[in-house]
């Protein structure tokens, strides 16, 4: 699975809005500082996010930009999801959309395994589980694993 930068910055973006809290709505440009991301492609992605939802946007002077919902209660596949669309996808196909014959014919049900781990991981996670730094036990679990951290 590849992470483009828009859905990289799409969370990083969500997360500090989650770690702003109630310290009313944040600034494109305060976030881009923040989390290092080019304004123009932020606010491209906050519009995504608010169309999808996620953000609800102020104007004026002390407007911005805040989640629309407790941090709690969007996951981080939520994110991904508004701004790039499925989670996994084979050739920019839904995996029940391919089939396959002769020898490949169980690719698809793996296909279908990666996608469900995928949805487990990161619909389990939320914006205030990454903004706590308190993964779920089971992803902290994965991350833990020696291999985990080395390419192969």
């Amino acid at each position: 699975m590849r992470i483009s930068a828009r859905a990289d910055y799409a969370v990083r973006a969500a997360l500090q809005l989650a770690s702003s809290g109630a310290d009313g709505p944040l600034k494109a440009e305060a976030i881009a500082d923040a989390q290092d991301i080019p304004h123009k492609f932020l606010e491209s992605i906050l519009n995504d996010m608010r169309r999808g939802g996620l953000v609800v946007s102020q104007r004026g002077g002390n407007g911005g930009y805040r989640l629309a919902k407790p941090a709690d209660s969007i996951s981080i596949a939520d994110v991904i999801r508004v701004v790039e669309g499925p989670l996994v996808s084979v050739r920019g196909v839904r995996p029940p959309e391919l089939s396959y014959s002769g020898p490949a014919e169980s690719l698809l049900p793996l296909w279908i395994a990666l996608r469900s781990n995928v949805r487990q991981i990161l619909e389990g996670v939320s914006l205030a589980d990454v903004a706590s730094s308190r993964l779920p036990a089971g992803v902290a679990a994965l991350a833990d694993a020696p291999k985990a951290w080395v390419n192969p």
